[in-house]
């Protein structure tokens, strides 16, 4: 009998030993890692909670695949850094892959390419909605006890990419195509949720729909939580000050400087840049002004913080609106809304999958998920 796996030959032998090259180790794997994604999805059971969230159409005695193990295995390969489907066609034989299904090297391969674009199809605007609470509720069980207030840090970031992807639009700020998602944080850095997007300024409707899906979510676990709103001044807008004023919220929100505002603050900046510039050695100088104002567009004026700062390249003044009580503006500014720069530092960390549990809700079909947007 013929054997394949015969020896190279004609190998130089080294320190006088000879050297001989098979190729029979079998099927090798360099994605060891998979293994300990596998423990930690096991205890967290994603999967399992987003697959209970669609419905399965297919026929249950000609099921090879269930939709907790393509879930799983799409998530094992995003985790891996296989971000694209097509990616399982040669995945789906990789023996520590096949081991983070409790499958054996020699058992059957995988679920392929066409199967996990069919799941990606699957879900509709009412599974996505579904999908995106069972996130928050796994976020709400990773605390020990109910906390007595939190912080959310909204933010977005673009997503660029090299194909004809549904929702994509070309943005001018970063000059390609791309998507916008919505990223939150809590202020401890655990992330919370996020919604695929078109790359473009998310306007007050949207953020306000987003965030009334997202507290529901919270309330449904934790009634009685504080919760403080975060986030810069793309998220101050007339529609999310209303908003969460009714709903009892705290915020605390950058704002846009206007000619209005700085009519506030033109006396400080005077003073604080003659006053850099009699004593520049010792450094940058920072005011804080706090006033009652707003936009024509608001319903009522707000707590406006000034943070006024002239150094060698000049004034930069920085406001914030908030409805937080009794604290010294330096402190609302310094030690509560810059705390906020830690969000966008997680959002860089993970940036390309956010967080495997919200890639996969992201991937999950096109157009569904152009309706869930418009929905959250």
């Amino acid at each position: 009998m013929t054997d394949p796996m015969l020896p190279l030959p004609g190998l130089s032998p080294v320190c006088g030993k000879a050297v001989v090259a098979k190729f029979d180790g079998g099927l090798l794997s360099s994605d060891g890692g998979v293994l300990v994604l596998r423990e930690v999805e096991q205890r967290l059971r994603v999967a399992d909670r987003l697959a209970a969230c669609m419905v399965d159409p297919r026929a249950p005695d000609l099921i090879t695949h269930t939709l907790a193990d393509i879930i799983r295995f799409r998530l094992l390969m995003i985790g891996a850094g296989y971000e694209d489907g097509n990616d399982a066609s040669s995945l789906r034989s990789d023996p520590m892959f096949k081991m983070a299904l409790d499958l054996s090297p020699s058992d059957r391969e995988l679920c392929s390419q066409s199967t996990i674009s069919r799941l990606e199809n699957l879900p509709d605007a009412r599974a996505l909605l579904r999908m995106g609470r069972a996130m928050v509720d796994l976020y709400c069980e990773s605390f020990h006890k109910v906390p007595k207030r939190i912080v959310l840090d909204i933010d977005d970031t673009f997503d660029a990419v090299h194909g004809g992807q549904q929702l994509r639009l070309f943005n001018a700020h970063y000059d390609e195509y791309g998507f916008q998602p919505i990223v939150v944080f809590d202020g401890a850095g655990r992330f919370v949720t996020a919604v695929l997007r078109p790359a473009k300024r998310p306007g007050g409707k949207e953020i306000r729909a987003f965030l009334r899906r997202l507290l529901w979510a919270i309330r449904a676990n934790w009634p009685n939580t504080e919760i403080l709103l975060r986030a810069d001044s793309h998220y101050c807008c007339p529609e999310v000050l209303d908003w969460c004023r009714a709903k009892g919220l705290d915020y605390i929100l950058g704002v846009a400087p206007t000619p209005t505002l700085r009519r506030h603050i033109e006396s400080l900046e005077a003073a604080a840049k003659a006053r850099f510039e009699a004593a520049p050695k010792d450094g940058k100088v920072r005011r804080f002004k706090e006033f009652l104002d707003g936009a024509k567009s608001w319903s009522r004026v707000e707590r406006i913080i000034a943070r006024v700062e002239a150094g060698a390249d000049g004034p930069d003044t920085r406001f914030i609106v908030t409805n937080l009580k009794g604290r010294n503006p330096r402190v609302l500014y310094e030690d509560v809304y810059c705390r906020r720069g830690q969000a966008e530092n997680h959002i860089k960390s993970s940036h390309g999958e956010v967080c495997v549990k919200g890639e996969i809700q992201s991937c999950m079909s096109q157009t569904p998920l152009a309706v869930s947007v418009s929905e959250v």
